[in-house]
């Protein structure tokens, strides 16, 4: 089943084996909340698509967080990669919405156990740092787009 934003859920979800309906079944909200890149796909086609991922890893890599770099954004669920951040009052926050579907990626540090993980949407771009299986996140980065 081809999505949107055209890729093949079929092969590359997980959430697909487990009972998701896909984005053209759900008009591109899969998990009942909206999908970055079937926006993208509606206001401005695959080229749309494709020019809206480069400027977000490139305003990504101008943070200038080292060891930082990415080269390609995957589609994550929000029930993925919405990790509860400790803040200053011993509070534990979460940013994300579990049913929407964002633009990220996981870099491995060199030499550390921990990585970055990078989120982005069309409104903002988060960056954290965490350990295995998303252990003790740390909130490096949060802008607004």
């Amino acid at each position: 089943m081809k999505t949107l934003c055209g890729i093949d859920c079929k092969e590359v979800c997980s959430m697909y084996k487990n009972g998701c309906p896909g984005c053209r079944e759900t008009d591109g909200k899969p998990f009942g909340g909206a999908c970055v890149a079937a926006e993208c796909v509606r206001t401005g086609g695959e080229e749309g698509l494709r020019s809206f991922k480069q400027k977000v890893v490139d305003e990504i890599n101008a943070l200038g967080i080292p060891e930082l770099t990415v080269k390609e954004l995957y589609y994550l669920s929000g029930a993925y990669v919405n990790l509860a951040y400790p803040m200053d009052d011993g509070s534990r926050v979460k940013f994300l919405d579990d049913k929407k579907v964002y633009l990220g990626c996981q870099i491995e540090r060199k030499g550390n156990d921990r990585c970055y993980g990078v989120v982005a949407s069309e409104s903002f771009i988060l960056v954290c740092e965490y350990g295995c299986e998303g252990k003790d996140p740390v909130l490096v980065a949060y802008r607004k787009r």
